[in-house]
């Protein structure tokens, strides 16, 4: 471990830039909520944006039918559990980078491993009963879409950031700068089999900077390959007295959901095509079963991100920077926290490249005014009010996960006067099937795909999570 000074005010710049059971009875009473609640005081003045630019969304989401990204229930509150975007341009043309998860479209030019497809958050004795109790585990997922047995790695010339702020209590509005920023970075792989030795930065505001590069034992931080999977290498390390565990390489996507029959239904109910149900279960294809991700994973205690408060909610988001070819200065290029937002609302490339660069944000920019309009196009197409749109997006702007680590974690577990989950997400949260229900006014419950294969369906299911850290199942 390594201290250095402080940091100063630009790197603090940088770190600012921008089937586990839901309760459905819960997700209900939310849905009625989020639509009595008014929005905060920041986002009035976008109410009347969002009402004067809120028409024609029909044709508009008729002549977009790139794919959208895997749903979450947070998506569902924000309208949609699938949206078009366009991934990450390549860093030889900086002003147009633009966003990526997981199933949102192509372009000429795109690097995988620059795209975030998903953050969890949980306490881990929720997933593992016999682990220590105040360890918090934070997943990153990236390289959608990666191919059994094949190996991928992370950029190296990419910042992965996990952010965390700290928040006085579940009902506080989220401060959307981060406390305390865990930066991961990679080196090119070398070895037989391939391997990447890598970085973790820690900066914490009043605190020294410090780096972390190897283990308790002096061996370097690396990367899991591919052919040593079944041994994952668990990278255990002090920070201020506190142990951290890290694991880095490929397990298997967690995620499921029909998606394709997703694109056939949304069709039908906006009137562009014949109207259709989902699959049965014996018919239904989960899209992400034998796909892998490239997944950071981190244990570490609650009391590491208290600092010297007594903090017991935190808001995460993830961050990916790179530099800029022609300045070397890194930015922000793409942003995650509530799956499906972005994705699920916008379907323009400018407004999707802005919403990446500057969320989580509470300022009142033109950007933000395009988008929350955008946005708003989409919202009106499912059936939303005024009411509904100015509640739900006071709800989830700015775009962070919160948990509230004094209760069990699990999406959709709780919620707080705005409207938010606040409870984390867990690996096998179905966060589809209450989407829908939320979506349709229950009409539609279930795309009839969980984490656990169907019974005569190969199309779906996926491995048995690992009992214990990294609990991701190994890949395919």
């Amino acid at each position: 471990m390594v201290n250095q000074p402080k940091p100063n005010d630009a790197e603090l710049s940088q770190m600012q830039s921008p089937r586990s059971p839901i309760s459905r009875r819960s997700w209900r009473s939310l849905r009625l909520y989020v639509s009595a609640i008014q929005p905060r005081p920041l986002l009035q003045p976008l109410v009347q944006c969002w009402k004067v630019n809120a028409h024609r969304v029909q044709s508009v989401v008729a002549m977009h039918p790139v794919g959208w990204r895997r749903a979450t229930a947070m998506a569902a509150l924000t309208v949609g559990i699938a949206g078009g975007a366009i991934g990450i341009l390549s860093a030889f043309s900086p002003s147009g980078v633009h966003a990526s998860d997981h199933d949102d479209g192509d372009i000429d030019v795109r690097s995988r491993s620059l795209s975030l497809t998903d953050l969890y958050v949980f306490r881990e004795v929720d997933q593992n009963p016999t682990a220590r109790e105040g360890d918090l585990i934070l997943v990153m997922n990236t390289n959608p879409r990666s191919l059994a047995r094949q190996q991928y790695f992370f950029s190296n010339n990419a910042r992965y950031e996990f952010r965390i702020s700290r928040a006085a209590n579940k009902d506080a509005a989220p401060k959307t700068q981060p406390d305390i920023t865990l930066r991961f970075t990679f080196s090119r792989p070398t070895g037989n089999p391939q391997a990447q030795q890598f970085q973790l930065v820690i900066l914490e505001r009043d605190r020294q900077t410090q780096t972390i590069s190897r283990n308790r034992d002096g061996s370097p931080l690396t990367t899991t390959p591919l052919a040593s999977a079944e041994n994952p290498r668990l990278n255990q390390f002090s920070v201020n007295g506190q142990q951290v565990t890290v694991f880095a390489g490929l397990r298997e996507d967690p995620f499921f959901f029909d998606v394709e029959q997703f694109f056939r239904v949304r069709a039908g109910a906006l009137g562009f095509g014949p109207a259709v149900g989902f699959r049965p279960a014996d018919q239904a294809l989960d899209f992400a079963k034998g796909y892998n991700v490239n997944t950071i994973v981190v244990r570490v205690p609650r009391s590491l991100l208290q600092g010297r408060t007594q903090a017991t909610t935190f808001d995460t988001w993830l961050s990916l920077l790179v530099p800029d070819p022609r300045t070397r200065q890194v930015f922000q290029t793409e942003q995650l926290a509530r799956p499906g937002i972005n994705e699920a609302l916008l379907f323009t490339q400018r407004n999707l490249a802005a919403y990446n660069r500057i969320q989580p944000t509470t300022q009142n920019s033109s950007q933000l005014q395009a988008i929350a309009a955008e946005a708003t196009q989409t919202l009106r197409a499912f059936g939303n009010s005024d009411a509904d749109i100015s509640a739900i997006l006071g709800a989830f702007l700015p775009d962070v996960m919160r948990i509230d680590t004094t209760g069990p974690s699990g999406f959709a577990e709780d919620f707080n006067r705005f409207g938010s989950p606040v409870r984390g997400r867990k690996l096998k949260d179905d966060v589809v099937d209450v989407a829908l229900g939320a979506l349709t006014g229950n009409r539609i419950v279930t795309d009839n795909v969980s984490y656990e294969q169907t019974p005569g369906n190969p199309a779906t299911g996926h491995q048995p999570l690992a009992p214990t850290f990294p609990y991701l199942a190994p890949p395919n």
